[in-house]
This record gives structure tokens, sequence and C-alpha cells, in this order.
């Protein structure tokens, strides 16, 4: 599929990468992957109190145990129905679309989440008038649209401990010790970026 331009990874004025991608929320489950992770974690912390109660009780046997088992499991079932209503529910309202620009940088890599109100091509517009600066302050120029982030995280490339990618969902996992960042990426710039990413991160635990 060809790009417009300004979607490809492009260098800009002020030494910084920038890309736009929109998520297809009905092919791509990455983020509601990412929600059932939060609720798996959620679901497994109330599993571990619930046996330290029942051991601190000292009233616990097989019976009990599995009367325990069988209520978890149904806290479970709820809870992945009720994340998957969220999710598609999140995911009509804003259109089917999850729309993220991207900063890189040999310093840091921004997840920058647009509203649903933004619309693609006002993106490229405002990245294009960013593309078209010899000079000067790109910054304060044409980033009236940028600056309409709903949701902002960025990676310090420094403190990044692993670099996972995902090709098949067009995402690159940016994982820090309390923050999970996740960069998506077109099919023609996936390398790249990966690579880049790769080279700057500097003290990465794992390299896949």
């Amino acid at each position: 599929m060809r790009r417009a331009a300004n979607e490809r990874v492009q260098l800009y004025p002020d030494s910084k990468y920038r890309w736009i991608y929109e998520v297809n929320m009905l092919t791509n489950y990455s983020i509601l992957i990412d929600v059932w992770k939060v609720l798996g974690i959620s679901m497994f912390v109330l599993v571990v109190l619930f046996i330290i109660i029942t051991i601190a009780d000292g009233n616990w046997n097989l019976d009990s145990l599995l009367s325990m088992a069988s209520v978890l499991g149904i806290m479970a079932v709820v809870m992945l129905l009720l994340g998957m209503i969220g999710y598609f529910v999140y995911a009509a309202i804003s259109g089917w679309k999850y729309s993220v620009l991207f900063i890189m940088d040999g310093k840091a890599v921004t997840h920058q989440q647009m509203p649903s109100t933004v619309k693609k091509g006002q993106l490229i517009g405002a990245l294009a008038i960013l593309a078209g600066l010899a000079s000067g302050s790109p910054g304060t120029v044409g980033t009236g649209v940028l600056a309409q982030s709903r949701m902002t995280m960025t990676s310090v490339l420094a403190d990044v401990e692993h670099l996972i990618p995902c090709r098949k969902m067009n995402l690159i996992k940016v994982n820090q010790l309390f923050s999970k960042n996740r960069i998506y990426v077109h099919d023609e710039d996936f390398d790249f970026v990966y690579n880049y990413l790769l080279t700057n991160c500097k003290n990465l635990k794992t390299k896949t």
C-alpha cells in the first residue's frame, strides 16, 4: 500500500524523526491484548490476596480452595468480557481508529495519541509545514494540531530495558522498568525504526 509522504518516517528540521500511524482497532488487537494483560495482573493480585486471607483465617481445605477457584474463575471471565466490551465501545467512539503521532531522536521516542476529532489529513498538513521549514523554530509553526494530544508517553532511550518487535501488528514494544511504550510503524519503515532504537538504547537487557 502506497503511503503519503508524511505518513512515512521523516527527519525534520529540528533533527527529530516524525511519522503518523492509524491503528485499525478492528484488525489490530494489540491494544485489546494490553487491556487484557492489565486485567490479568489485577486478577493475579486478587488471587494472591484471597490465598493470603484464606490461609491467615486457618479455615482452608480442599473444598474451600475449590470454591475460591470457582468464584475467581467467574470473576476472570466477567473481567475478560468487560474488558472486551469496553475496548469495542471505545473503538466505536473513536471511529475504529487509534491515531498516533510519533517523535523520535537519539535520546527519546514519544507516543502522542491524537483525539478522534483530528483527522489524518490535518496531521499530514501540520507535518508538511514542519518538513518545509529550512530554519527558524519548527516547534512553534504549524503545531496547533500536533499539540492536541490526549495522552503522551515518552521513553528515554537510555532507560529502555527491552525492545520487542511484533511485525504482524506493526508494533515495537519499548519497555522500561515502570512504563511500557508502544511504537507503531508501517512495514516500509519498520526495520529502520527498530534498528535506530536498537542502536540508541544502550542499556538493553535483552536484544530480540
